[in-house]
């Protein structure tokens, strides 16, 4: 099946609706720093030679090897078939300087003379003040103007208001990157910053659109109606919902592409043949309404009743209490531990974990829903801690 393109925000080409994410490359033994470069490669070029067309990476991905196993994948002509993706891991920049120390080894590490999309990975409100005072924006600025960049873009993890800060405060970003999906309409940018980024003309990449694959898992049974009233077909482990979920972001042409930190050639393929019947406005509004609809019976399956309002913050011990009722919530939702576990233990600090709390009572006290943070807090550490 032949692939479509969709436009790349303003930046004049097209872009495959699907992108190859390399977070989640296969590895050997389980270890997450060793890549199987032999499984990642047939995988990646099989997805290039599909008409895939975009790369994202990182410089921390897979204990910082994801960048060099992608840069030796795209050798032999693949490298001038893609745009490149990688970003600037923020958190270690300590001075200007640094912007471009990092860049060279970045363009080393991917065997390129030109990164064609250059982000600034994970800004929230404190990384977006230190790029400001370190003026990594003229940083930026300048190795565009060098041909070291193509394009400066930024993804993002905090909440819409600072999203919408960020945009407003610079007017040289040509894309960015969010979490987005239909389970994820109201959190961190949300559909209220997809919308604020295209009206800007920037082009908007999609991460984690099937919230870390725990969209991915087996609907729980009260949702099988609403899947199959889409028209999914879910018998013998059929994972049509998983095609369904893509489509939803599919159908909202502000999307440019969408990312899938893809595993296995099995998936590689699946993806790729969901992405060839991708098109924008493909659902009717009755469609648009289940998906609605699915949101809510997903959410009426989590155990404790947190709106994330942060009435109970901070915590005079450091636990990040309404991220942990989240992926506690999280668990019971999607019927997945693994992607829990994971933040819970790569993600949070130690301080941040809910073993940390001392039971001081003061986050109840505080709660003007009356939840049992504490008992709930406790349960969600003997789940995530490891086995």
């Amino acid at each position: 099946m032949k692939m479509r393109y969709r436009p790349f925000g303003q930046l004049g080409w097209d872009v495959s609706p699907l992108g190859f994410g390399t977070m989640r490359l296969p590895v050997i033994d389980g270890d997450t720093s060793r890549i199987d470069v032999e499984k990642a490669s047939l995988m990646l070029r099989s997805a290039i030679d599909s008409g895939m067309n975009y790369v994202d990476t990182a410089y921390p991905y897979h204990g910082g090897k994801s960048e060099a196993c992608v840069g030796k994948i795209l050798r032999d002509g693949y490298r001038e078939k893609v745009k490149l993706a990688t970003k600037l891991p923020i958190w270690d920049v300590k001075t200007t300087d640094d912007f471009f120390r990092y860049l060279e080894i970045q363009l080393t590490r991917l065997e390129t003379n030109t990164i064609d999309l250059y982000l600034i990975h994970a800004l929230n409100e404190k990384h977006w003040e230190k790029t400001k005072k370190l003026k990594l924006l003229d940083a930026a600025e300048k190795a565009r103007s060098e041909g070291l960049i193509g394009h400066f873009g930024f993804s993002f993890h905090d909440q819409l208001p600072v999203f919408e800060k960020i945009l407003r405060e610079y007017d040289g970003w040509e894309f960015c990157q969010i979490q987005y999906n239909f389970m994820d309409v109201d959190y961190q940018a949300g559909r209220r910053g997809l919308e604020a980024a295209a009206d800007r003309g920037l082009a908007v990449v999609i991460m984690e659109p099937l919230k870390g694959g725990q969209i991915a898992a087996p609907p729980p049974r009260e949702t099988i109606p609403l899947w199959e009233e889409l028209g999914a077909d879910l018998a013998d482990g059929r994972n049509q919902h998983v095609e369904l979920s893509l489509k939803w972001l599919w159908d909202q042409p502000e999307i440019s592409v969408v990312l899938s930190g893809m595993s296995t050639e099995e998936q590689v393929q699946q993806n790729l043949h969901s992405a060839a019947r991708s098109a924008p406005h493909a659902f009717s509004d009755a469609q648009r309404q289940i998906f609605d609809r699915l949101r809510t019976a997903y959410s009426s399956l989590q155990k404790i009743g947190c709106t994330g309002c942060g009435y109970c913050m901070p915590c005079p011990n450091g636990v990040n209490i309404p991220r942990n009722l989240l992926i506690y919530n999280e668990v019971h939702m999607y019927g997945d531990l693994e992607q829990p576990r994971r933040v819970y233990h790569l993600v949070f600090s130690e301080q941040e974990q809910a073993g940390n709390c001392i039971e001081c009572g003061q986050c109840e006290e505080k709660c003007p829903q009356n939840l049992p943070i504490i008992e709930t807090l406790k349960k969600a550490h003997e789940q995530f801690r490891r086995p």
